[in-house]
Protein backbone atom coordinates (compact mmCIF):
# COMPACT_ATOMS: atom_id res chain seq x y z
CA UNK A 1 0.00 0.00 0.00
CA UNK A 2 1.17 3.81 -1.01
CA UNK A 3 0.52 6.18 1.52
CA UNK A 4 0.82 9.92 0.35
CA UNK A 5 3.12 11.27 2.86
CA UNK A 6 3.54 15.03 2.12
CA UNK A 7 0.58 16.66 3.29
CA UNK A 8 0.55 19.32 5.97
CA UNK A 9 -2.70 19.60 8.34
CA UNK A 10 -3.95 22.64 6.86
CA UNK A 11 -3.99 20.63 3.27
CA UNK A 12 -5.69 17.71 4.69
CA UNK A 13 -8.17 19.46 6.77
CA UNK A 14 -9.02 21.69 3.68
CA UNK A 15 -9.75 18.41 1.63
CA UNK A 16 -11.42 17.13 4.90
CA UNK A 17 -13.63 19.81 5.16
CA UNK A 18 -14.49 20.39 1.19
CA UNK A 19 -15.95 16.35 1.29
CA UNK A 20 -17.84 17.01 4.56
CA UNK A 21 -19.54 20.73 2.79
CA UNK A 22 -20.23 18.23 -0.57
CA UNK A 23 -21.74 15.70 0.85
CA UNK A 24 -23.89 16.43 3.58
CA UNK A 25 -26.66 19.08 4.72
CA UNK A 26 -24.77 21.34 7.29
CA UNK A 27 -26.78 24.54 8.38
CA UNK A 28 -24.68 27.26 8.75
CA UNK A 29 -21.16 27.14 9.84
CA UNK A 30 -18.89 24.40 12.08
CA UNK A 31 -15.67 25.01 13.61
CA UNK A 32 -13.10 22.39 13.34
CA UNK A 33 -13.65 21.12 16.97
CA UNK A 34 -17.43 20.58 16.58
CA UNK A 35 -18.84 16.68 16.34
CA UNK A 36 -20.62 15.66 13.13
CA UNK A 37 -22.71 13.90 15.34
CA UNK A 38 -23.88 16.47 17.44
CA UNK A 39 -24.04 18.83 15.10
CA UNK A 40 -26.52 16.37 13.12
CA UNK A 41 -24.16 16.90 10.11
CA UNK A 42 -23.47 12.80 9.67
CA UNK A 43 -25.43 10.36 10.59
CA UNK A 44 -24.81 6.46 10.93
CA UNK A 45 -24.93 5.85 7.13
CA UNK A 46 -22.76 9.15 6.60
CA UNK A 47 -19.88 7.42 8.52
CA UNK A 48 -19.71 4.49 5.87
CA UNK A 49 -20.02 7.38 3.05
CA UNK A 50 -16.77 9.18 5.52
CA UNK A 51 -14.79 5.78 6.04
CA UNK A 52 -15.30 5.06 1.64
CA UNK A 53 -14.23 8.34 1.43
CA UNK A 54 -11.46 8.57 3.19
CA UNK A 55 -9.83 4.90 2.13
CA UNK A 56 -9.87 5.67 -1.21
CA UNK A 57 -8.83 9.35 -1.18
CA UNK A 58 -5.93 8.46 1.52
CA UNK A 59 -5.20 5.56 0.77
CA UNK A 60 -5.54 4.04 4.29
CA UNK A 61 -7.24 1.23 5.69
CA UNK A 62 -9.60 1.98 8.98
CA UNK A 63 -9.76 -1.05 11.38
CA UNK A 64 -13.43 -1.89 13.04
CA UNK A 65 -11.84 -1.00 16.40
CA UNK A 66 -10.99 2.59 14.99
CA UNK A 67 -14.69 3.25 14.24
CA UNK A 68 -14.96 5.78 16.93
CA UNK A 69 -16.28 9.51 17.60
CA UNK A 70 -12.26 10.11 19.21
CA UNK A 71 -11.13 9.68 15.51
CA UNK A 72 -13.99 10.49 13.08
CA UNK A 73 -16.23 13.14 14.84
CA UNK A 74 -14.44 16.10 13.63
CA UNK A 75 -12.47 18.00 11.36
CA UNK A 76 -9.98 17.89 13.91
CA UNK A 77 -10.39 13.89 14.99
CA UNK A 78 -10.06 13.27 11.23
CA UNK A 79 -7.08 15.21 10.39
CA UNK A 80 -5.13 13.95 13.75
CA UNK A 81 -6.72 10.06 12.93
CA UNK A 82 -5.27 10.39 9.08
CA UNK A 83 -2.06 11.61 10.26
CA UNK A 84 -1.66 9.25 13.00
CA UNK A 85 -2.30 6.18 10.28
CA UNK A 86 0.68 7.85 7.90
CA UNK A 87 2.90 7.92 10.59
CA UNK A 88 2.63 4.33 11.35
CA UNK A 89 2.83 2.89 7.87
CA UNK A 90 6.57 4.74 8.12
CA UNK A 91 7.29 2.42 11.00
Amino acid sequence: MQIQTRITSNQLKKKLRKFVNKNYPIKGTFDDNDSFFEQGIIDSTGVLELIAFLENKFNIEIKDEELIPENLDSINNLSKFIQGKYNHAGE
